[in-house]
């Protein structure tokens, strides 16, 4: 199969290896997926750069953990209902040495969900993490049907799924963008209210939920704590996925005083339940006609360092996808 690795962590350039390696078969309990699209997320590149400091775990890693294809091979034990279905995949890079950045994977049968007949399959190459991570940072409190939710980041991969699932569930969600450009991206996904970040933003925001915040989504922990802790109201709660600053200052007694709880998430210890029950809902809302990214810069297997260093940049013009039918075999 054509595929793309890498055997030492460093710049995309210069670490990043396309050719031909075996096809990979499934074992007990696996599947193996023809793959269509394989989606690329800032995580994949910090892997592949060490951001996380915790070094190579392998000696040969196909990126990237999202991607959707058709199941062409299954294992034993697993259902053969599952050959020849459309689906998409999440953790294929997840504690694994193999991802989405080739013409097949192998995943357990547990990390695939059924892509329905019409959602085009670029929509959901990227939607593992993103969406999971979603799914969890809303639910993670508890129930918000009713309540006021806060997402920060709302026209990012997380915060637009996040809203959506918030509205999903009966909450008022409110969005923050950082640009006036994504405020339509926040709307689209379902929040009542968007405020572009700038002057005034503590003031706006109160001004929209007077009692205070039950839920706040966060994208940014260091940078916005501050703020958010303005806003929330007694007992209320913070579920992070990601930080601007990898060692935030707490202030413990003003969130003693607030009875506040705060959820670090980090999608790929989540229990497999809650992949589970995650990767159901978000397949359902693909079936109902929600689209969460719309948007996307496609790139051949071949150029994947290209891509890899446009994430970095921050400035894809939508999710960035490899399109692995988008070149012939050499």
């Amino acid at each position: 199969m054509r595929a793309a690795w890498y055997k030492r962590q460093g710049p995309a350039h210069e670490v990043l290896e396309v050719g031909d390696l075996d096809d990979p078969m499934p074992g007990p309990g696996e599947v193996r997926l023809r793959l269509l699209f394989s989606g690329l997320h800032p995580g994949d590149v910090k892997k592949r750069g060490d951001a996380f400091g915790t070094g190579l775990p392998y000696s040969l890693v196909i990126p990237h953990s999202d991607g959707t294809g058709q199941v062409d091979a299954v294992g034993d034990g697993v259902d053969p209902a599952w050959l020849g279905q459309r689906v998409w995949c999440f953790g294929a890079q997840s504690y694994r040495a193999r991802g989405t950045a080739a013409e097949f994977t192998v995943v357990p049968e547990e990390r695939i969900a059924r892509l329905p007949d019409d959602v085009p399959p670029e929509e959901a190459a990227s939607l593992g993490i993103p969406g999971i991570t979603a799914h969890r940072a809303v639910d993670v409190a508890g129930p918000v049907a009713g309540r006021t939710v806060l997402v920060q980041g709302a026209a990012g991969a997380v915060g637009a799924c996040a809203v959506h699932l918030a509205r999903r569930r009966g909450a008022r969600v409110l969005g923050s963008v950082r640009r006036p450009e994504q405020e339509e991206t926040a709307r689209r996904a379902g929040a009542s209210e968007v405020v572009v970040a700038g002057e005034r933003l503590e003031e706006r925001l109160r001004s929209l939920a007077p009692g205070g915040l039950d839920h706040i989504v966060e994208v940014a922990f260091a940078a916005n704590l501050e703020l958010d802790l303005a806003l929330l109201r007694n007992g209320g709660s913070i579920a992070t996925y990601a930080t601007d600053a990898p060692y935030p200052e707490l202030p413990f007694w003003r969130l003693v005083f607030a009875n506040a709880s705060v959820h670090f998430l980090g999608s790929d210890d989540f229990s497999p339940e809650a992949k589970s029950r995650a990767a159901t809902e978000l397949s359902d809302a693909l079936a109902e006609g929600w689209r969460p990214f719309g948007k996307f810069d496609r790139y051949p297997l071949s150029a994947i360092s290209s891509a890899h260093e446009q994430v970095e940049k921050g400035q894809p013009n939508g999710k960035v996808v490899l399109d692995l039918a988008a070149e012939p075999r050499p």
